[in-house]
C-alpha cells in the first residue's frame, strides 16, 4: 500500500494523554446544563469534572482510555507489536491503566508523577454521541525532555493524538524523535474543537512532519476549510502522503498517491456508543498499513474495528468482538 513501509520493522508506538474514561449515559437536557457543546472534546480543570461527575443520575462505567491509548490497545489485541508512551499518577487510575495495557499485549513506556492520573468524563446521551471533558492531570507533564528517538527504535509508525497540540514543545519534540527514530509519523485529529482552537500550529508545525494522516467529516471540515468532503480529502492528501477520511457508517475514503479507494462499512445496526470508534479505527488501519496489506483491506479491518467498539459502552471490545475482527484478517 504504502512504499516507505518495507516490513523491516513493524512497531506502531503511540504517544499521549494516558486517561481513565468515566463513561456515564444521560439525556440532552443534562448536557445542555453544563455545556453549551455537544460532541468533540472540552479541556476542564479537575474540580470541574469531579462537580459534573457528582450530578450524575446513571452508573459510571470506568475504563482506561484517551486516543492513543484505544489506538494502541486496539494493536495490541490485533497481535500487533505496540507500544504506549505516556505520564500517568501515583496512584490506583495510574495502576489499573497500566496494567490494563498488559493485559491487551501492549508495552508500557510511561512517566509516574505526584499529579492524579487523568480522566475523561464522556456524558453519551440518546442518539450514541459522545461530549467529553477532560482534566489531563499527569498527562499534561509529559515534558519534552522524556521523549528520545529510543523510545522509537523499534518503530514503523509513531502515533500521535491531535490533543498533543496543546502542548506545542511535546508535539515538537515528539515529531523531532520520531524522525530521527526512522520511524513514519500518523496523525489523528482526534476532535474538530482541537483542530480550531490549533489550526495554524498543526499546519505550520506539525503537518510537515506527518506522512499518514486521519480525520472525520468535522476534523476534516475544521483543518481544510472545506465543506465538499472529496475536495477535503484532496486538500488533505496534499499535506500528507496518506490521507483518511473516516465518515462513520457511510465507511471511510483512503487516499494514497493520487488514488482514492472507498471503503464500505460494516453492516449493521446494533450501535450503542460511539466512544473510541475513530480510535479502534485507526487501530485496525495502521496495523494493516504495517503488515502491508493493501489499502482496501487496511480499510475492511479498520471499519470491522470501528464497527464492534460502538456495539458496547467505552472503547473495550469484548474478546467475541476480537474474534469477530480477526476473521476478516487475510490468511498469514
Amino acid at each position: 500500500m504504502y512504499d516507505k513501509l518495507n516490513g523491516e520493522k513493524r512497531g506502531i508506538v503511540g504517544v499521549g494523554s494516558a486517561l481513565m474514561d468515566l463513561l456515564v449515559f444521560e439525556d440532552d437536557a443534562f448536557l445542555k446544563g453544563i455545556s453549551e457543546i455537544k460532541g468533540g472534546m472540552t479541556l476542564v480543570d479537575g474540580a470541574f469534572a469531579d462537580g459534573v461527575l457528582e450530578k450524575v443520575t446513571s452508573e459510571v462505567t470506568v475504563v482506561p482510555g484517551g486516543a492513543a491509548c484505544n489506538t494502541i490497545i486496539g494493536v495490541g489485541r490485533l497481535s500487533g507489536t505496540a507500544t504506549f508512551v505516556g505520564k500517568r499518577g501515583r496512584d490506583s487510575y495510574g495502576d489499573i491503566f497500566e496494567k490494563d495495557l498488559k493485559q491487551n499485549g501492549v508495552t508500557p513506556n510511561l512517566v509516574t508523577s505526584d499529579t492524579p492520573t487523568g480522566r475523561v468524563l464522556s456524558i453519551i446521551t440518546p442518539d450514541a454521541q459522545r461530549s467529553m471533558f477532560t482534566y489531563l492531570g499527569a498527562a499534561s507533564e509529559l515534558a519534552p525532555a522524556e521523549i528520545s528517538p529510543e523510545k522509537f527504535k523499534d518503530a514503523a509508525i509513531v502515533l500521535i493524538e491531535g490533543y498533543l497540540v496543546f502542548n506545542q514543545d511535546l508535539m515538537t519534540r515528539t515529531l523531532e524523535a520520531a524522525k530521527e527514530a526512522g520511524a513514519l509519523v500518523a496523525m489523528d485529529l482526534a476532535s474538530f474543537t482541537v483542530v480550531e482552537e490549533a489550526l495554524s500550529f498543526i499546519k505550520e508545525t506539525v503537518i510537515p512532519s506527518v506522512d499518514i494522516l486521519i480525520a472525520n467529516e468535522d476534523e476534516a471540515r475544521a483543518f481544510t476549510g472545506l465543506s465538499d468532503e472529496a475536495e477535503a480529502l484532496a486538500e488533505m492528501s496534499r499535506c500528507a502522503d496518506v490521507a483518511v477520511l473516516k465518515l462513520g457508517a457511510r465507511g471511510s475514503r483512503i487516499a494514497v498517491g493520487g488514488t482514492v479507494t472507498e471503503v464500505a462499512p460494516v453492516a449493521g445496526g446494533d450501535i450503542v456508543d460511539t466512544t473510541g470508534a475513530g480510535d479502534l479505527w485507526a487501530a485496525g488501519f495502521l496495523y494493516g498499513m504495517v503488515m502491508g496489506y493493501p489499502a482496501e483491506t487496511c480499510g475492511d479491518i479498520a471499519s470491522a474495528c470501528g464497527y464492534e467498539v460502538c456495539r458496547v459502552t467505552g472503547a473495550d471490545i469484548p474478546a467475541a468482538g476480537w474474534d469477530r475482527i480477526k476473521n476478516t484478517l487475510p490468511a498469514s
